[in-house]
């Protein structure tokens, strides 16, 4: 069978391949894609060329094998219907709904294992971002919040207002977010964010400060995907705070200001990836336990309300490009098939 499937090809460029798709093996099901999303971080610095092409693509998913030199395929987070099956799979397999961590194509094979049915009360358009809310999910699981503490987070897209979504359910005194965005302020204030305020605003910035007090924040998310933001995560995080990194900056680099309080003040920096769990969690915590969360937060929040704009996968080029140059109006873009 004949599938279409979208390459980044170089800097600012993607197109449309037709090739054959492969008949379902044994323990393999055959996948026709009905939507799938643009990763606006990771994506956007494959479409500037802003990523080491000799860095693996993914090495725990079997979609993403390889680098991320041109031409490749690349995306996370498609949903479809199950049309055919390989040797060995349960025929009531036909016609489920699943997620899948598969590239942006309208057809792909996967192994069973590596698909996820996609709940009856789930639309397509929610559970397309089931690997955003993982990732969220990931994070809080990094950041350890704790009764009590002052919470920041740097930058409203999609995945910052599943952190917000997750940490109003904690029992925090303070939920405050920065967006430049007043679209994704209002998003945030409504999944329970005390304050939301434009980082752009000097005045905004004093009254952040003055809400979390000469304490501070007690930890700080930076997923802006921004590098000259982890300067502001410093300046709002308190002595012995954390910063957790959720952003990829790819080739970009940021200069950091650790002159000042960032030692006399212990402040950590923390890396967080959803490819794997705090060793530390390893005992009671593994993938599937997050997946099962990842759906109920799914349920809870209903991500479809972000999307901002939809195309059919011919008008790729038209999607990056209006995510690179006027990034405030695209707060979730999806594919249709």
């Amino acid at each position: 069978m004949k599938r279409q499937s979208l390459f980044f090809t170089g800097p600012q460029e993607v197109e449309l391949r037709d090739g054959e798709v492969e008949a379902p093996g044994r323990g393999e099901v055959l996948v026709q894609t009905r939507y799938s999303a643009i990763s606006a971080g990771t994506e956007l610095l494959l479409f500037r060329g802003e990523v080491a092409t000799d860095m693996a693509a993914d090495d725990t998913l079997p979609a993403l094998s390889g680098n991320l030199a041109y031409p490749l395929k690349y995306g996370y987070s498609a949903v479809g219907e199950v049309i055919d099956l390989g040797d060995d799979v349960n025929k009531e397999w036909i016609g489920k709904r699943v997620f899948a961590f598969n590239p942006h194509e309208s057809m792909f094979t996967a192994s069973i294992k590596d698909i996820h049915q996609i709940p009856g009360d789930c639309s397509d358009e929610d559970a397309v971002f089931l690997a955003h809310a993982e990732t969220a999910l990931n994070l809080i699981l990094d950041a350890n919040p704790r009764i009590g503490e002052r919470a920041v987070i740097l930058g409203q897209g999609v995945l910052g207002l599943l952190c917000c979504a997750i940490l109003s359910q904690h029992p925090l005194s303070e939920l405050i977010s920065f967006d430049p965005q007043e679209q994704r302020r209002s998003f945030s204030k409504e999944l329970g964010a005390h304050f939301s305020y434009d980082d752009s605003e000097e005045k905004s910035l004093e009254e952040a400060k003055a809400n979390l007090g000469e304490l501070g924040a007690d930890f700080v998310i930076e997923i802006s995907g921004l590098p000259q933001t982890l300067d502001l995560a410093l300046d709002l995080v308190g002595r012995y705070g954390r910063v957790l990194i959720g952003s990829w900056y790819g080739t970009r680099r940021a200069e950091l200001d650790l002159g000042g309080r960032f030692h006399r003040g212990r402040i950590k920096l923390i890396s967080s990836q959803v490819s794997s769990i705090d060793p530390s969690l390893g005992g009671r915590w593994d993938r599937e336990r997050r997946f099962e969360l990842a759906w109920k937060l799914l349920a809870e929040v209903g991500p479809s309300r972000f999307v901002s704009q939809r195309f059919p996968l011919g008008e790729a080029h038209k999607a990056y490009s209006l995510l690179d140059s006027q990034s405030e109006q695209a707060l979730a873009i999806l594919f249709s098939y």
